[in-house]
């Protein structure tokens, strides 16, 4: 009861609602008229009078903002102040409070839209909020209201300092894709070649700062209210992220590194940059046509199958983590199409190089590591390599979130849990509390943060796809093996090895390509099954309907 109290008292005290949203506003009109924003600004900056708009429209959306986690703080400390923690009773009504903050975030991400949408979206990829979070807010990847075609004219216009007509034989008013920060527009230049124009929205400079401001504030205010509940973390990698996308020339960057990263791969397609059409908020790139990749119909009609879809599509993410170090950060089904040529019937084509990681080569290795053990089952090496991420005593939860078993298990990955195991998994994650998350989170090397964001994404784009889980496993087992020998092979040019050291490594990848050639023969086995299930409902299905018309005739015959 006293915390209920408390939380209410925290809420009428101090500065109000509205004097803090103008405070953020003012910080942001601050940070907009400093000498160091202005110099890095580009031509589309919105006028002063424009900014000043933009400024007043930043007290009504962190007005709104604070209004909305208000009331979710309120929901929290009264609907569970009177229970028993991690009772459950307790579990059962925290799920209740986060499906109705999860609904009510989302309302807010909605009505603010740009960043707030693409904060909600942000957190709907991460694996470790509660479910319900990632269900509510991953409505919201689909929202986005395109800019009035006037606006999108005068941002190229600006930027590339003339009018479409002096670029353009053809260019579409109505956008191919709109997102949070940008919409894109299909184009013919003079020349007759076909682009995709990417148009940066006018004035998110301003408002983002805005936006993060309120969102930073928010979140400490929350921490401090509920200490087991720390989100600056998160808020964190979300404005690294939103820097990132909102620099154009470093994603035409990105995009053209990654291209060389695959030249090799015949599957992997990204589209070329025109560079003498690219500005911080104008990125015009070679069109390729395509379905997005959960687009199931799409590939059936096109007789493509969904889960070797998955299957490239993991090993693609797999050689980016493992033996690149270069890694996409957001790859939603938006930035991912199918195309219905190229080698083995499709094709992947990647968009969106606005967020790349850039992993630390030592990191790289100890992640190589890491997979080796869990796919060897080797525990103390898993305790050893979290105390090298930093983890420490939440290193036994590293099998829990990337295989789905205990650290204790001794079932091959691609199997079937024991009995016991199932029994002693659902244990260790009822034990998990908030605490707990929030201070793994918080413990977690920067790199490790952006590959789970990237790993929640891609396990949902497969899980939609039919593609069982080993899938995922094997391809990540397999690029860990080829990112540890890709390393060895730059050793061996540098330094001598022993005889006996290079036996004991060769004794172990042997092994491990046992582990390997075990899993890829479960999903040949997994394969065969679910093809002859679905031809077998086929054959059934015709024999009703052969007897279903056979009992048609008779009845008709007997009239």
């Amino acid at each position: 009861m006293g915390g209920g109290r408390w939380s209410l008292k925290f809420l009428g005290r101090g500065a109000s609602p509205l004097r803090l949203a103008v405070g953020i506003a003012v910080a942001g009109i601050a940070w907009n008229a400093s000498p160091r924003h202005v110099a890095a600004a580009d031509p589309s900056l919105a006028s002063p009078g424009e900014k000043i708009s933009s400024a007043a429209n930043g007290v009504i959306r962190s007005f709104r903002a604070i209004y909305t986690i208000g009331f979710v703080v309120v929901d929290y400390k009264y609907s569970l102040h009177a229970l028993t923690p991690y009772s459950s009773e307790y579990r059962m009504k925290l799920s209740e409070v986060h499906l109705r903050s999860a609904k009510k975030l989302r309302k807010l991400c909605e009505a603010n839209k740009g960043f707030y949408v693409k904060a909600g979206q942000f957190v709907s990829s991460l694996r470790q909020v509660p479910k319900e979070y990632t269900s509510i807010l991953s409505s919201l990847q689909d929202q986005a209201i395109p800019y009035q075609f006037k606006d999108i004219e005068d941002v190229i216009a600006r930027n590339l300092g003339k009018d479409l007509s002096k670029i353009f034989l053809a260019f579409d008013k109505q956008p191919i894709a709109a997102a949070s920060i940008a919409q894109v527009h299909h184009g013919i230049l003079i020349n007759n070649q076909e682009v995709a124009v990417k148009v940066q929205y006018p004035g998110l400079e301003q408002q983002m700062k805005i936006d993060i401001t309120t969102m930073s504030i928010l979140s400490k205010t929350v921490s401090w209210i509920f200490p087991d509940y720390r989100f600056e973390r998160i808020i964190q990698e979300f404005e690294r992220a939103i820097s990132l996308e909102l620099d154009f020339v470093q994603e035409a960057k990105n995009s053209e590194r990654a291209a060389r990263n695959f030249k090799n791969n015949n599957i992997v397609r990204i589209p070329g940059v025109y560079w003498d059409l690219t500005t911080n908020s104008i990125l015009t790139m070679q069109f390729c046509s395509g379905h997005k990749v959960d687009d199931i119909e799409f590939m059936r009609d096109s007789n493509i199958n969904p889960r070797e879809v998955a299957k490239s599509l993991m090993e693609i993410f797999a050689e980016m983590i493992f033996v690149h170090g270069f890694l996409h950060g957001d790859p939603h089904p938006g930035n991912i199409l199918v195309c219905p040529e190229g080698h083995g019937g499709f094709s992947i084509v990647l968009l969106d190089h606005g967020i790349y990681r850039e992993l630390d080569e030592s990191f790289r290795l100890d992640y190589c590591e890491l997979w080796k053990a869990l796919i060897l089952l080797d525990a103390k090496k898993i305790k050893v390599l979290g105390e090298k991420f930093g983890v420490h005593k939440y290193s036994k939860y590293l099998p829990v979130i990337f295989t789905g078993r205990t650290i204790e298990s001794k079932s091959a990955l691609g199997t079937q849990l024991s009995n016991e195991e199932k029994k002693l998994l659902k244990q260790e994650l009822h034990s998990l509390k908030m605490d707990d998350i929030s201070s793994f989170m918080e413990s977690l090397p920067s790199d490790f943060f952006s590959i789970l964001r990237t790993d929640g994404l891609l396990r949902s784009i497969i899980s939609k796809l039919g593609a069982p889980r080993h899938v995922r496993l094997l391809a990540y087992a397999k690029y860990a093996l080829y990112g540890l020998e890709t390393h060895q092979d730059v050793d061996h040019g540098l330094t001598v090895t022993s005889t006996v050291s290079r036996l004991k490594a060769n004794m172990s990848y042997f092994q491990l390509r046992i582990l390997l050639e075990f899993l890829a023969l479960i999903s040949r086995i997994e394969d065969a099954r679910h093809s002859l299930v679905i031809k077998s409902k086929r054959m059934m299905h015709k024999v009703a309907n052969f007897f279903y018309r056979s009992s048609i005739l008779s009845w008709f015959s007997l009239m």
